[in-house]
């Protein structure tokens, strides 16, 4: 894989990294967010950097759950396998912002989303 660009990794010489547990595939989408952010990327530029569309990028940080993602939480939950980020605290706040983004995006896509007809609606 050609990543000279985008896989360098800035924060190599930092002393203080902060680790994050990941419960499911939508954890994921801040963190990719706020180091990309953190880097001053943009996110068209990551994308090509990283050989992947701008669509799709969009989706990692949106926490677009795909059947891979969700396959693979699934396995790790069932053997007991923790996924754990160590990201640097440069991170940190972005990943705040992030997360909050995330969450207000998260409920409005429920709210428009219809109610199932429960037994009394039948």
């Amino acid at each position: 894989m050609n990543c000279q660009r985008i896989c360098r990794n800035p924060f190599e010489h930092k002393d203080s990294i902060m680790r994050i547990e990941l419960d499911s595939a939508d954890d994921i989408g801040p963190v990719v967010r706020a180091s990309r952010k953190a880097q001053s990327i943009r996110q068209d530029d990551a994308a090509g950097s990283i050989g992947v569309s701008e669509s799709f990028m969009g989706k990692v940080e949106s926490g677009g759950e795909t059947l891979q993602w969700g396959k693979l939480f699934q396995v790790l939950e069932g053997l007991g396998v923790r996924v754990i980020l160590d990201v640097p605290d440069e991170v940190a706040g972005q990943l705040a912002a992030a997360r909050q983004l995330h969450a207000r995006r998260q409920s409005a896509k429920a709210a428009r989303r219809p109610k199932a007809a429960g037994p009394e609606d039948r």
